[in-house]
C-alpha cells in the first residue's frame, strides 16, 4: 500500500501587488508517496518556486490543503513549521549555498546545530554522509576550492544528513555543465533507489525530468500531465 508523504488538495496561492491579485498556483492538488523520485517541470513563470516554496514549508497556501506526513499545516505554529521543515526536509539548491566561511565537514552539519547533538556525532554523521556522496577526502576543503559539481555533492550530504523524509531539489543541476548534471542526477538516482528516500526535482529541462520515473508537467499555475513511466 503506498503511503503518501505528500498531499495537496486544491491549493490556490496569490500575490498581492496593491490592489492587484496575481495568481501563481490555482488549485493544485498533487500526492506524492513514500520512495518516489519524482520531477516537476515547467518553464520560468509557471509556479514551480511557489510550490517548491510550500512543499518545502517555506511558504503557506493563500488557500486550499497541504499535509505532509499526514499532518495538515494549517494548523501549525511557524516554529512547528520550522520543527517540521529540519526534521522532515532536506534541500538541494542550484547555487549550493554553502557558508564560505566553513570547511566541506561544518557545513554539512550545520542542519545538526539544532537538535541538540555533540559536536562529535555531528561530525560522525556528517563523515558518514560524506562518504555516501564520496566527498569524504574533501572533509577540510573550503567551498571555493571545490568544483561546482563537488560543491552541490557536499550540498546533497547537508540535506542527508538529518535523515529526512523527503529531499526538494530546486535546479540542482542548473550551475552544472552536462556531464556533471549526469553525475549529480545518477547520485539522486541511487540515493532514491538505495535509501528509499523520496526526491522531487524542480526542473526546466527535460533531459532531467525524464531521468525520474514520474513527470509532473506545470504551466500558468495548473498541473498539466502527470505520467508515470
Amino acid at each position: 500500500m503506498d503511503t503518501p508523504v505528500i498531499e495537496l488538495d486544491n491549493v490556490v496561492k496569490n500575490y498581492y501587488l496593491g490592489p492587484v491579485t496575481v495568481p501563481a498556483l490555482k488549485g493544485i492538488s498533487l500526492k506524492i508517496n513514500e520512495g518516489e523520485l519524482i520531477s516537476i517541470i515547467g518553464t520560468s513563470g509557471c509556479g514551480k518556486t511557489t510550490l517548491m516554496n510550500i512543499l518545502g514549508l517555506l511558504d503557506r497556501p493563500t488557500s486550499g490543503e497541504y499535509r505532509i506526513e499526514g499532518r495538515t499545516i494549517a494548523e501549525c505554529s511557524d516554529n512547528e513549521l520550522s520543527t517540521l521543515r529540519n526534521k522532515n526536509i532536506g534541500f538541494v539548491f542550484q547555487q549550493y549555498n554553502l557558508l564560505a566561511r566553513l570547511d566541506v565537514l561544518q557545513n554539512v552539519y550545520v542542519p545538526l546545530q539544532y537538535r541538540g547533538m555533540t559536536k562529535a556525532d555531528m561530525q560522525a554523521r556528517s563523515r558518514e554522509m560524506l562518504k555516501l556522496v564520496s566527498m569524504e577526502d574533501r572533509e577540510h576543503h573550503k567551498p571555493n576550492e571545490l568544483s561546482g559539481g563537488q560543491q552541490q555533492r557536499v550540498a546533497i550530504a547537508r540535506a542527508l544528513v538529518g535523515t529526512p523524509n523527503l529531499i526538494l531539489a530546486d535546479e540542482p543541476t542548473g550551475a552544472l555543465d552536462v556531464k556533471t548534471s549526469d553525475d549529480i542526477m545518477n547520485l539522486f538516482i541511487r540515493l532514491n533507489k538505495e535509501s528509499g528516500i523520496t526526491v522531487v526535482i524542480i526542473t526546466h529541462s527535460p533531459d532531467i525530468a525524464k531521468r525520474c520515473p514520474r513527470i509532473v508537467s506545470l504551466s500558468d499555475g495548473f498541473i498539466i500531465n502527470d505520467t508515470k513511466k
